[in-house]
């Protein structure tokens, strides 16, 4: 197709292996995502046995994460074929976005670069990879790799993730409403103490993001499987944030650690200069429609 050794060319990879590099890396958006519409989330409150102690931790905790609007964070993905590592920045505070190093070889993305680790960006709703430079085809010389949401998420999907609810708060806020909400005590994480607690939200609490998870043309429904349910921890600390996050999808478990709170750079959009927009070339290789 172009440069690089045909990297989208037909029959380079099984679906799921050739979604990879956008699907794993899509999985930091999974992280930290918000389940359930405001009609799920009411009825399904309705039902949840409110203890005004979990309740009043949880919304501190909520409040303070939103507050401060950006993290330092360490994510691990895996789909059972062995773990990616990410690290970096997330964003919420003013729109979604993220700011990484992941393993390139761990994520399948070695063809690309030959640096040990990827620098990724997701900004203004799509995914950024710094590659090395592609050697022919109308993309010769570019440094980066553009690919819209829509692919990993399909329209509707990526529709549901434009909007506010991508944020550690919210999903926080998400947990009161779930069917089997439950504290499970004080535990030791990352050398912290930390209230674990976890909720299951099925499709019912899903509500715009069901579409993401398992709709159609969504590459992130090869990644997990299918989603039908979605098991949720987190680790609070004696500081009200989170110090972890750990979301169970299908085939895919998802473990955030939050190193450090606020004042994290703004994640930038790589110069148009540098930059191929491979969406419409990734979509046709995966059979999507446009």
């Amino acid at each position: 197709m172009f440069g690089r050794d045909r990297i989208f060319g037909v029959g380079y990879m099984k679906l799921r292996q050739r979604a990879a590099w956008v699907g794993v890396t899509a999985t930091a958006l999974l992280a930290t995502t918000a389940c359930g519409g405001a009609e799920s989330v009411k009825r399904a409150a309705e039902t949840v046995d409110k203890s005004d102690a979990i309740l009043a931790a949880l919304t501190r905790a909520t409040d303070r994460t939103e507050e401060l609007g950006s993290a330092e964070v360490e994510m691990t993905a895996d789909t059972g074929d062995g773990p990616v590592t990410m690290e970096g920045t997330y964003s919420w505070g003013d729109g979604y976005a993220y700011d990484v190093e992941m393993d390139t070889r761990a994520a399948g993305m070695q063809d690309l670069t030959d640096d040990p680790t990827i620098h990724a960006l997701f900004v203004d709703g799509a995914y950024y990879y710094n590659v090395d430079p592609l050697t022919s085809g109308p993309y010769k010389g570019k440094e980066w790799l553009k690919v819209d949401s829509s692919v990993v998420f399909g329209e509707k999907g990526a529709q549901a993730f434009s909007g506010s609810g991508a944020s550690p708060a919210a999903s926080m806020r998400s947990l009161k409403y779930a069917k089997g909400f439950e504290d499970l005590g004080e535990e030791r994480v990352e050398g912290r103490s930390a209230t674990h607690y976890r909720a299951v939200l099925g499709r019912e609490q899903m509500g715009k993001f069901s579409d993401a998870f398992s709709g159609e043309g969504s590459v992130a429904n090869s990644v997990t499987g299918g989603v039908d349910k979605v098991t949720m921890d987190v680790w609070v600390g004696a500081d009200d944030l989170p110090v972890r996050l750990r979301q169970e999808m299908g085939a895919l478990t998802v473990t955030m650690d939050f190193e450090k709170f606020g004042a994290t750079a703004k994640v930038k959009v790589p110069p148009a200069a540098e930059t191929a927009d491979v969406t419409e070339a990734l979509r046709e290789n995966l059979g999507q429609q446009g």
